[in-house]
């Protein structure tokens, strides 16, 4: 009788033990990878600010230039100047060029608008505008706008 016992006790087949030991390794994996991607994603944020909407309407002396942004990325925005026609919004001359909620902030998911109030003598009906919108991270955002 105790012949029997010892008989039937035996260790694991070695199919056994190698689907055992893949398994144990591919949840060590999975965990791992994901507590990874969770340490990476600290470190890989980035703004992306996408302009939604922009349009101009005349008035009596001025031009003024709504924009809309919205900041679509992982990190926090700074929209820091803005460039027309490729020169910095203060190099045009004194007065015919005011702007309006600079330097704006855009918090992660957050939409904000700048505007701008342009002299009428300084660009003529028709003209088409580049606006670039720089931000504290050095990217440009721009944007063509065709004057009333």
């Amino acid at each position: 009788m105790t012949r029997r016992i010892v008989k039937s006790i035996r260790g694991l087949s070695p199919v056994i033990a190698t689907v055992i030991l893949v398994s144990v390794t591919i949840v060590v994996a999975v965990a791992v990878s994901h507590w990874m991607g969770g340490i990476a994603g600290l470190y890989t944020r980035f703004e992306k600010v996408e302009i939604t909407s922009c349009y101009a309407v005349k008035n009596s002396t001025f031009y003024e230039v709504t924009v809309e942004l919205k900041n679509s990325g992982s990190a926090d925005a700074t929209i820091s100047y803005v460039l027309i026609n490729g020169k910095p919004y203060d190099e045009y001359p004194s007065g015919n060029i005011t702007i309006r909620a600079l330097p704006m902030s855009l918090p992660l998911g957050t939409s904000g608008e700048v505007y701008l109030d342009i002299d009428t003598d300084l660009f003529e009906p028709g003209t088409t505008l580049d606006l670039k919108f720089h931000s504290a991270a050095g990217k440009d955002y721009p944007q063509m706008l065709a004057l009333p």
